[in-house]
C-alpha cells in the first residue's frame, strides 16, 4: 500500500480523532513536534509519544494493540504514564475496526497533509 512519507501534525491531528474518537478512557498523543493531541474525556491515563512521522502512519495503518505493542518493544514509541491504567486504552483498541473505505480516507487524509 503507498502511504506518504510525511505528514503534517495538524492533519495528524485530524486523523486520531478520526480513527480513536469513540475511545472511552482519556489517553493522548505526543507528536513528534510536540503537539499534543488529547482523546477521550478528562486526564489522560497515558501518553503515547510518536517521535517521527513515519511511526504515526506505520501506526495509523493498522491501529490495533499489537502493532502499538512492537513499536513499544522496538522502542519507536514512549508510552508515559501508569501501564495499567493503560489497558484499558489498549481493550478499547481491540474494539476498533476501519472499513476499507476509513482507510482510503484516512490515507487521503494523509496524502493531503
Amino acid at each position: 500500500m503507498l502511504v506518504p512519507r510525511r505528514v503534517s501534525s495538524r492533519r495528524a491531528a485530524e486523523v486520531l480523532h478520526r480513527i480513536f474518537a469513540h475511545v472511552p478512557t482519556a489517553f493522548a498523543f505526543r507528536l513528534w513536534d510536540g503537539t499534543q493531541v488529547t482523546l477521550g474525556g478528562g486526564a489522560p491515563v497515558v501518553t503515547i509519544g510518536v517521535p517521527a512521522p513515519e511511526t504515526f502512519i506505520r501506526l495509523v495503518r493498522d491501529p490495533s494493540p499489537l502493532n502499538f505493542a512492537e513499536a513499544y518493544v522496538e522502542g519507536a514509541i514512549d508510552v508515559d504514564g501508569d501501564l495499567f491504567r493503560a489497558m484499558s486504552v489498549a481493550n478499547a483498541l481491540e474494539e476498533i475496526r476501519l472499513s476499507f473505505g476509513d482507510r482510503i480516507r484516512i490515507l487521503a487524509a494523509l496524502w493531503r497533509g
